[in-house]
């Protein structure tokens, strides 16, 4: 393989159609006679509807219908059955499964107990306002605190235990036991959650902000007693989603009821206020975890215990020990997870869910335990990284963790670095260094992709997967240019529509590596069926053998002559040269596949004004083949602001006497903003993990969170001496007792 257009920087062939306001999403789609809703939301946290009184409502001008638990038409549950990643291409997997209006129970605060539709939006926001909803309360519980005291804790999926942790604890030179907490953490994407459906003849069509149209098709059609022929989900551009987006929510449902009552579109688009109750977040946590060494330093025993809130109503498991278990080398593990339901939405994947959280935990005591052992903390996770995956007893597919510390440290200046705390200085700020190890699983999974090579000498790929801003149309267009020659302008790349082959969900940054073995089966079945075209008795190459014509910039060669992939099909009077390809997951019964990086962080703290700055990131990356530098160093950079976020800024808060969130708003709910962008400096190692897929590419869209939460926590004791165990880190809580 040439390697000329894959592993080049390439512009978004995308790009042109969002900065031309050109890229529609599922709120830019208006249609002839298209109504709008508006949802009125619980403003208790738990108890029943007693009576909803929606007559003034239906007085005002352009109110069409009221919805509610009443007068809902029948509809049913998806299975809840367990989906492999074997599965995923007939998943039909919902975060809240519980369906809208389904009865007078109320579980969280902002569910759903009506929705209005009018014919604009602003009578269908000023309708539900006028809903009068009578409830009786009952007492809810409020934060996993009070869950763990209240309902206790059940033991959830991911146990791995080996050795004898607590032996080797209580036996080791050197030890610590430590509690970290992160809060809750809701995705704030841009484009906010919305539904734009549509019934005709039998046939329900839906544009959708889904991170994957398959499953939410097979979603649809088990509600409405439909097969899944008769469903359409579209969603050619998604203004980010971070995993909110992964599953349906109640909203779609709604949506599609409504346009099935009415008999005319709906669109419903959620306000921003319930992006924080009713489509999911990352719950918060409580982790221990104990470490234990040698008198050299080496690890003995490695403890990470896990409790995370979730709903009444569905059971999530925020995976958190899931890098612990094989990061570093340690004979006695223990690693439990446990969950307690508490009076909130289902919480659901968040970008890197279990290892973000899991790993501000694992490398801050990493560092902690460091600096009992009396070493360099850099040193200490050199000598105890693992040569292999010793919790599944494989060898890494690929890991070049070694090297990318190595080189992290050398641009970042670690080898300056003065170990006491406070006694880096710059004028009023006092400096601070810290390391986390970054880590996330590597994944292909089954999927399905169509090439057409056309007569007008253009490509046309299709797949039913989604492009979440991360990137895969670009992807996709070099993989095909890549194999056929063919210029990155003359493929044509659709994705986002059901009806297409059928792809993953785009998440757990598993998309790249399972397209492009898609993609390259496809492109090579449509090349081997114009070879057999040109090699007919009329054909321009006749009485050649098929695989002896080479192909080359788009065309097919023998010796000196050259056919143009258009010329051979005009000849034929063909229209195309099509290939569908299934391609499968990996094989991991030989290989542990993950992948690797190592964050350095610089921050500067000015006690005498209270400000607390992260100043310089530098990362290295290691994710097998970097396909396209340009996108994958804008993946790292936007992972790596998100994790500042989490360190210094997001939280979800909730009145400690209703149990309704409080800052559910960009106002108040604080994520960085461009004052808050550090320089950051992405290394990409560009190793391919042949192992993995023939082009050697792992994802990278979540690897680049991980460990950086911990790298800040870790330069913020440096310089100030206070160990912050619970996010975020507020300055309040680094001038608590000054």
């Amino acid at each position: 393989m040439s390697q000329s257009i894959i592993g080049k920087a390439q512009k978004r062939v995308d790009g042109r159609l969002k900065v031309s306001g050109q890229a529609r999403y599922a709120a830019d789609y208006p249609q002839d006679g298209l109504l709008f809703a508006y949802g009125v939301f619980s403003t208790i946290a738990s108890g029943r509807i007693l009576a909803i009184d929606d007559a003034p409502a239906r007085a005002m001008p352009g109110v069409v219908e009221v919805l509610h638990h009443g007068n809902i038409p029948r509809l049913h549950r998806t299975p809840e059955t367990a989906m492999s990643f074997d599965s995923i291409l007939s998943a039909s997997k919902a975060d809240e499964h519980r369906l809208p209006f389904e009865d007078d129970r109320v579980y969280y605060p902002g569910q759903f107990v009506a929705l209005v539709v009018a014919d604009t939006f602003e009578q269908a926001r000023a309708a539900a306002r006028q809903v009068k909803v009578r409830y009786e309360a009952s007492e809810p519980v409020r934060s996993l605190a009070q869950a763990l005291k209240t309902n206790g804790a059940k033991e959830a999926d991911g146990t791995h235990q080996r050795g004898k942790p607590d032996e080797a604890f209580k036996a080791a030179a050197q030890r610590i036991d430590v509690t970290y907490t992160t809060p809750v953490e809701t995705h704030n994407p841009m484009e906010m959650h919305a539904t734009t459906a549509r019934w005709q003849d039998g046939k329900l069509y839906v544009e959708e902000s889904t991170q994957g149209v398959v499953n939410h098709r097979n979603f649809l059609a088990n509600v409405f007693d439909l097969t899944p022929e008769q469903v359409e989900v579209r969603a050619p551009f998604i203004g980010s989603g971070f995993g909110g987006k992964l599953w349906p929510w109640p909203h779609s449902v709604a949506a599609c009821a409504a346009a099935r009552v009415t008999g005319r579109p709906v669109q419903l688009m959620l306000p921003r206020a319930q992006m924080f109750s009713t489509v999911g977040h990352r719950p918060e946590t409580r982790q221990r975890l104990r470490l234990a060494t040698d008198a050299k330093g080496k690890l003995v025993s490695l403890s990470h215990e896990s409790y995370n809130g979730t709903s009444t109503v569905d059971t999530y498991i925020e995976t958190c020990g899931s890098v612990t278990k094989s990061l570093y080398s340690c004979p006695n593990v223990l690693v439990s997870h446990h969950t307690s339901p508490l009076n909130r939405g289902t919480p659901t994947s968040m970008r890197a869910p279990g290892a973000a959280p899991g790993l501000f935990a694992l490398e801050s005591a990493i560092d902690e335990m460091a600096l009992a052992a009396k070493m360099d903390p850099l040193a200490f996770r050199q000598l105890n990284l693992a040569e292999r995956d010793e919790s599944s007893d494989l060898p890494w597919s690929s890991n070049h963790l070694p090297e990318a510390i190595e080189q992290a440290a050398k641009r970042f200046g670690w080898a300056q670095r003065q170990p006491e705390v406070g006694a880096m200085r710059d004028g009023d700020e006092i400096i601070g260094y810290g390391i986390g190890a970054c880590n996330w699983e590597a994944f292909q999974v089954p999927t399905e992709a169509r090439v057409s090579l056309r007569a007008d000498g253009t490509a046309l790929v299709q797949c039913g997967v989604q492009d979440i801003g991360t990137g895969t149309y670009t992807i996709v267009a070099q993989t095909v240019s890549e194999l056929t020659g063919l210029a990155l302008d003359k493929v044509e790349v659709q994705l986002g529509n059901s009806s297409f082959v059928p792809g993953p969900v785009s998440g757990g940054s598993w998309v790249t590596a399972s397209i492009m073995p898609a993609l390259a089966g496809a492109t090579r079945q449509a090349l081997e069926k114009l070879r057999s075209y040109a090699v007919t008795e009329k054909g321009f190459f006749a009485g050649e053998k098929p695989e002896s014509l080479e192909v080359r910039d788009g065309h097919l060669v023998k010796g000196e002559r050259r056919v143009s992939f258009a010329q051979v099909l005009e000849q034929q009077r063909l229209a195309r040269a099509d290939g569908t390809h299934h391609s499968e997951q990996a094989n991991a019964k030989d290989y542990s596949f993950r992948s690797f990086g190592a964050h350095f962080v610089e921050v500067r703290w000015d006690p005498g004004i209270s400000r607390l700055r992260v100043a310089r990131v530098v990362s290295a990356i290691d994710v097998g083949k970097v396909v396209n530098p340009l996108a994958a160093r804008n993946q790292v950079e936007g992972a790596i602001v998100m994790a500042i976020g989490m360190a210094l800024f997001e939280a979800t808060e909730y009145d400690p006497r209703s149990g309704l969130p409080v800052n559910d708003n960009y106002a108040e709910y604080v994520v960085p903003v461009h004052a808050d962008q550090p320089d950051i400096d992405v290394i990409l190692l560009d190793y391919p993990d042949l192992n993995l897929n023939e082009f050697g590419a792992r994802g990278i869209g979540e690897i680049g969170i991980t460990g950086l939460a911990a790298a800040v926590a870790n330069a913020v004791y440096h310089a100030t001496g206070k160990r912050i165990r619970d996010l975020p880190i507020t300055k309040e809580k680094l001038m608590a007792g000054v």
